[in-house]
């Protein structure tokens, strides 16, 4: 049993793990911000094990005195993705990697840190496996490079570069690839691709829920390195993407657009060989995720102006 501290814990991750980890018996307390008014940690509210705190990574007054407490510290707290990091730079990177910078610094060389950086660190790529050359294109992956770097100069780390994150979550986001493209399948049932021939990984929420445990069981043999966590079957394009929630949603219709192009240009396959070597395996395939979305789209209403 550790006592761990999971910042951004109520977020898209952090509210899938965290239950998963007072389940496995340690004492987890979550600082966040809460700002985006998420409820997704209530029913966690009555365990002893667990304790929460309102409050922001960048203020030392908030941080310094429960990492104190912390066996390990899992950071989650983020801005994430490119349109949110463009749209307040400033509030990104201070929280993405100064934020950060500041937690490492101060932090005993005995406590355990499990990073979640990104695959978007590759930038574009035929074949990638932890020991390629990074091209990273937004700020986001830029930032999350520069934590990387630093992270590993920590003893007892691990950094984790993840897949394009899928599924339902206690604090759901639409805007990840393949949940925004199921939501159109089912609330529109149309889409324009750009590019469509580009290629990355997913993996499901749940499964790095798994990725984080599996570490926190395996520490001694994982520490220090660093690994790719995707699902491996899940090295596909967007039109590929397309075609598998077609499947399920026949009446799905999707183009090429004939002009203009994606200001994403992530394009990459990924190696989880790594990872896999340790034990680790996922247990949800992309089917059954976009089986998962369109039922749990029956539940979202996200036309908060809409009539219908």
């Amino acid at each position: 049993m550790a006592n761990i501290l999971v910042t951004g814990g109520a977020g898209y991750i952090g509210s899938t793990l965290v239950p998963n980890l007072l389940n496995e018996g340690h004492n987890v307390t979550v600082l966040d911000n809460f700002m985006y008014g998420q409820t997704s940690l209530n029913q966690l509210a009555h365990l002893k094990n667990f304790n929460v705190f309102n409050g922001d990574v960048r203020i030392k007054s908030d941080i310094f005195p429960i990492l104190k407490q912390a066996d390990v510290i899992i950071p989650l707290a983020a801005y994430v993705g490119a349109p949110l990091c463009n749209k307040d730079p400033i509030g990104a990177s201070s929280t993405n990697k100064d934020a950060i910078f500041m937690m490492l610094d101060y932090l005993s060389k005995d406590q355990v840190v499990l990073m979640p950086t990104t695959n978007s660190a590759y930038g574009t790529g035929t074949f990638c496996t932890e020991e390629s050359a990074l091209n990273p294109i937004s700020l986001y992956a830029k930032d999350k490079v520069e934590v990387e770097k630093k992270l590993m100069d920590h003893p007892n780390s691990i950094s984790y570069r993840l897949a394009t994150v899928f599924g339902m979550s206690p604090r759901m986001r639409i805007d990840l690839l393949v949940n925004d493209f199921v939501h159109r399948a089912v609330t529109d049932g149309c889409a324009v691709l750009f590019e469509s021939h580009f290629k990355r990984n997913y993996v499901h929420v749940r499964d790095v829920s798994n990725a984080f445990i599996h570490a926190l069981n395996n520490f001694d043999a994982m520490k220090d390195e660093i690994y790719n966590v995707g699902l491996s079957e899940a090295n596909i394009s967007k039109w590929d993407l397309c075609e598998a929630i077609k499947k399920y949603v026949p009446r799905f219709t999707f183009i090429e657009a004939e002009v203009g192009k994606d200001p994403d240009q992530r394009n990459y396959i990924v190696s989880n060989a790594k990872i896999e070597a340790t034990g680790f395996q996922t247990q949800h395939g992309l089917d059954a995720g976009i089986q998962e979305l369109i039922k749990g789209f029956k539940m979202i209403n996200n036309r908060k102006y809409g009539n219908v």
